[in-house]
């Protein structure tokens, strides 16, 4: 525990050098702002644009709902660019330290593998999760003063299930550091792999079951329809069995070039 704690602390000054503890949660509470603003204001922006054909902007369109404004903020804020930045901010997580020895270094104190990895899981994943809690509080704010309130409960559990894909995402970008060298490597693999998990989510049950952006999914679904399914509860408990399954093989992998 000692270790851990040592390591977590080292892993947040590292992260004051770098300046993540500000302008990380500064981008997110931008991506936050701009899905309710641009979809309150873009009949007046496309009526504004004098001339421009085939756009015919209907008066008695209906406005949408706030839940439809946080669940786009999901879909079309987080799930895409926010899942960049997050590659981008985490990608040396592991390969930076390996390549400057400071992992080497750091290993051949009285310290697990373990606590090395869940240090720089967790710090990590808590900054994720301060991050876009803060983003999706300003959008849930915005959301409810420019269109209609969602009901806290309902948005609550979406931020729930979506922080559970959070953790899988972190994990994942984790392992890329550990299994690879080069930081644009692991960041291209990182984003492939993410957004095509995404892309497919909610296309088959099954594929649900094994999907860990099913829980994403499971989020926009609540905010849209105001269901919470009790089935939904196993499909995060298998992404955090795969969550462990990474943990393992990450730890597997240190062991063995360590030997």
């Amino acid at each position: 525990m000692n270790s851990f704690l040592a390591l977590s602390k080292k892993e947040i000054h590292q992260m004051v050098r770098e300046f993540k503890l500000v302008w990380l949660p500064i981008v997110f509470i931008l991506l936050g702002l701009t899905q309710p603003i641009m979809m309150h204001y873009l009949p007046v922006i496309l009526q504004s644009m004098g001339g421009v054909e085939g756009i015919i902007i209907d008066p008695a369109m209906t406005k949408p709902e706030g839940r439809e404004v946080l669940a786009s903020t999901l879909n079309s804020q987080f799930d895409q660019l926010g899942i960049i930045i997050l590659v981008v901010a985490s990608m040396s997580i592991i390969q930076g330290e390996k390549a400057n020895g400071m992992m080497a270094f750091i290993l051949t104190r009285p310290v697990s593998i373990t606590s090395y990895l869940n240090s720089k899981i967790m710090i990590h994943y808590l900054l994720a999760v301060i991050c876009i809690t803060l983003s999706y509080a300003v959008s849930y704010g915005y959301s409810a003063y420019l269109f209609t309130l969602v009901p806290f409960k309902e948005a609550l559990w979406a931020l729930a299930f979506y922080c559970v894909w959070l953790l899988f995402v972190i994990t994942f970008v984790t392992m890329m550091s550990t299994f690879f060298k080069s930081p644009a490597f692991i960041a291209l693999i990182s984003v492939v792999v993410l957004l095509i998990c995404r892309f497919i989510a909610g296309l088959h049950p099954f594929i649900d079951i094994i999907n860990p952006a099913s829980n994403s999914w499971f989020a926009t679904n609540i905010l849209m329809t105001g269901n919470i399914d009790k089935w939904y509860g196993i499909h995060s408990v298998v992404t955090l069995l795969l969550v462990l399954l990474m943990m393992v093989m990450m730890q597997s992998y240190i062991a063995k070039k360590k030997c």
